[in-house]
């Protein structure tokens, strides 16, 4: 029997800067698999390590794509390890993959409403898969709106993408916390967002993923303006290290965010401390 441990190799096809410190990398797996939007993976830099990181891109398409930020710890002053090796591998090199793992968002569930989607930096990563799983099939929904917020405009990740996400009918709405000559949209956290557009929360479903601030401040920005804890999903993947429920790591009382998770409707998580 094979150990869950074990990733399979995944060749490097093509490397995209989306941002100074965040790539995607699209990839050619030996054995292909089936996943849905929200799932992740495990990553393995042979010789130096491996991290989950969510799949950016969406089950119907014809590429595998990770999009992984370089992480960098303020307390120590170093680059994560595997992030760094990950970011000096280029096309033609091979990565190690294992899972898919975890639950995914609530496509079924979000037939017949008003999808409201809110990221923060690379947290829009995993929210790509479910806004293109969307998309793929877009007469199935009601609105689809994207909130999306960064630290600056060259933060913003996926930028090539925002016109044909309108064109094929989302509304896609930006913000950034520092503004930059030339920027014309909006300047402040994603959640002054909230003011600019009107939104119908009684037929709505909002899904975040972000910072774990970003996510407290929204999901509490939603609960004021009306919208139900059933129909709140986030996703708690930063919290993530094993994959598979061994290593204790991702642990929020009774449940694992890598098994249990990293999707949860904020009704599960309310009367938690610091869920987030």
């Amino acid at each position: 029997m094979s150990s869950p441990y074990l990733p399979q190799p995944a060749r490097i096809l093509e490397v995209i800067d989306e941002t100074p410190n965040i790539k995607t990398f699209v990839l050619e797996p030996e054995k292909k698999f089936e996943f849905s939007p929200g799932q992740f993976l495990e990553l393995t830099a042979f010789g130096v390590g491996e991290a989950p990181f969510a799949i950016s891109s969406p089950p119907h398409g014809e590429r595998l794509e990770m999009t992984v930020m370089r992480t960098f710890d303020p307390s120590l002053g170093t680059y994560g390890r595997v992030t760094s090796a990950l970011h000096r591998m280029g096309a033609g090199e091979v990565l190690g993959i294992r899972g898919p793992y975890g639950n995914s968002y609530p496509v079924k569930e979000s037939e017949g409403k008003d999808i409201l989607i809110v990221g923060g930096g690379i947290g829009l990563s995993t929210l790509r898969s479910y806004l293109l799983t969307l998309l793929h099939e877009r007469e199935k929904y009601g609105r689809i709106l994207l909130f999306y917020g960064a630290r600056t405009p060259a933060d913003l990740v996926f930028k090539r993408e925002y016109e044909e996400w309108k064109r094929r009918g989302a509304e896609v709405h930006l913000s950034v916390d520092v503004g930059t000559p030339g920027w014309t949209g909006n300047v402040g956290v994603v959640t002054t967002l909230f003011d600019r557009v009107k939104l119908d929360f009684r037929r709505e479903l909002a899904v975040v993923c972000g910072p774990p601030i970003m996510i407290r401040f929204t999901v509490e920005r939603l609960l004021q303006v009306g919208y139900e804890p059933p129909n709140i999903y986030v996703s708690l993947e930063r919290k993530m290290r094993c994959g598979i429920g061994k290593c204790g790591h991702c642990n929020i009382e009774k449940y694992y965010v890598c098994k249990d998770g990293p999707i949860f409707s904020f009704e599960k998580l309310k009367g938690i401390p610091e869920w987030w």
